[in-house]
């Protein structure tokens, strides 16, 4: 999908307008319907990524519940925002934005609905071509499902050209002329100047009791305009999403076609259908990557880098480093021949620098860690600088914060700390020095130190409160 976008945009004269106030009630969720993901981006992002790089103008987008939310989640985008404070349907939200498609002063106006996320700069370049070319007033791309289930249907004269579009609600086969399984896909092109003719002409004459874009094809008809309808066959990324379902389908097709290629372009993934990337993950050939797994955000995994199965990695760059099995990786950077996991938590600002390892059941926070340093097991390490060549013994702890602040701990060059140490922060261990086990540190070791913060062991005799219990073993 993202290798599809064109670098020449569109003619200056053409606009496109998004359809985004739908609250989605089949989706049976809080959220706006575009705001629903597939993998790990709202559906309205995928839109607005093609969209910005297709047109020259910035998408308009017509929003209506959930209104804040969905422009918090267009952060990034440029767009031009327009409020349907009432939802009366898809005509209505024409009519609302209106005037600001009259001031961008275009000649054409795509139309597409934000339910749409994986259409294609090609298929909206495609039908522009068609109708200018056509002279057309109105062209819409069209499907042919085996099921058209809830999809408006498309009505044509004997010559083939379209006579109207029917919503699914107000559809009988019988009265409209049988099923032809040809449904609209809600991907329209209209002329902006005969288009003003007939948008304030809609009616709410229907059982949804809503202004439709779609009785737009009628009115133009009984005007005298020319309709054309380009049938795009079967075409998937078309389809919109109205239900669970459909959205699951959708994000399965956006998830096999990134994993496919992947696959093309060299990396090597075993168990692909078990592979969850995100549409801005970088993976350079010769990778290799194990599922299930998931990998999001804007990460970036090198050509030397090995992912084993059962981890999630977001927002993260691997650059020749190995990730063993369940470990969790959160805006991180791994270096090259850094080893993580298995089980291992890298949470946000951990850096491992070449070489170094952390271990299983290892957290690590906002630390970097020196190369060739070692974290192998039991330990959290969080607000840390590292140096180079440290061993960190099991059971190893930062305590970073006092109940109100955060404060650094820092690790010089060549430092051994033992096992069950407590490095309490803001503290500082200089090159060199050794931490004996089992210490509670407070205060700062100098260069080639051993630091020491535990109490003297002292055994007294004769008074182990098993005492009793074992004199009660020899008498029996």
């Amino acid at each position: 999908m993202i290798s599809d976008i064109q670098t020449s945009r569109l003619p200056a004269d053409a606009g496109v307008l998004v359809l985004a106030a739908g609250k989605g009630t089949r989706m049976h969720s809080p959220l706006p319907k575009v705001l629903q993901k597939l993998l790990d981006k709202p559906m309205l992002w995928y839109l607005l990524y093609m969209l910005s790089s297709t047109f020259n103008s910035r998408p308009m987008v017509v929003t209506g519940h959930g209104r804040s939310l969905v422009e918090q989640s267009c952060v990034g985008f440029d767009a031009d925002f327009i409020f349907q404070e009432q939802q009366l349907g898809t005509g209505h939200a024409l009519q609302v934005a209106w005037n600001k498609v009259l001031q961008h002063g275009f000649s054409w106006l795509v139309v597409i609905n934000g339910d749409t996320p994986l259409a294609q700069s090609q298929q909206i370049r495609t039908l522009l071509e068609y109708t200018r070319e056509n002279n057309a007033d109105i062209g819409l791309v069209s499907l042919t499902l085996e099921d058209p289930a809830s999809y408006g249907r498309v009505l044509r004269f004997a010559d083939n050209s379209v006579k109207a579009v029917i919503e699914a609600k107000d559809y009988n086969s019988e009265l409209d002329g049988g099923d032809t399984r040809e449904i609209n896909s809600g991907l329209y092109v209209f002329k902006v100047s005969t288009l003003g003719k007939i948008l304030f002409e809609l009616d709410s004459d229907n059982k949804q009791q809503e202004l439709y874009i779609t009785q737009l094809i009628s009115l133009a008809q009984k005007s005298g305009m020319r309709v054309d309808a380009l049938n795009a066959g079967t075409c998937p990324e078309l389809m919109g999403i109205n239900t669970p379902r459909e959205l699951l389908g959708q994000e399965e097709y956006i998830r096999g076609f990134i994993v496919d290629e992947f696959i093309e372009q060299g990396v090597i993934i075993r168990s692909p259908g078990m592979v969850r990337i995100g549409p801005e993950v970088i993976i350079e050939p010769g990778a290799e990557i194990c599922g299930p797994v998931e990998i999001y955000g804007q990460s970036r995994i090198t050509s030397r880098s090995s992912i084993a199965s059962n981890c999630y990695i977001e927002d993260s760059f691997i650059d020749g480093g190995q990730v063993f099995c369940f470990s969790h990786i959160e805006k991180s950077v791994i270096g090259p021949d850094t080893k993580v996991g298995p089980y291992a938590r890298l949470r946000p600002g951990t850096e491992m620098q070449g070489g170094s390892r952390a271990g299983n059941f290892v957290e690590i926070k906002n630390s970097q860690v020196g190369a060739g340093s070692k974290i192998n097991h039991l330990s959290y390490i969080g607000d840390t600088t590292m140096g180079e060549g440290v061993n960190v013994g099991a059971g190893t702890i930062t305590c970073n914060y006092d109940g109100r602040l955060k404060h650094r701990t820092t690790v010089e060059d060549g430092v051994f700390i033992g096992s069950n140490t407590a490095l309490v922060a803001p503290v500082l261990l200089q090159r060199g020095s050794m931490i004996a086990a089992g210490s509670t540190i407070t205060r700062d070791v100098l260069q080639n130190s051993l630091g020491i913060g535990r109490s003297r062991q002292k055994n007294l005799e004769g008074r182990s409160p098993l005492k009793k219990f074992k004199n009660q073993e020899k008498s029996d």
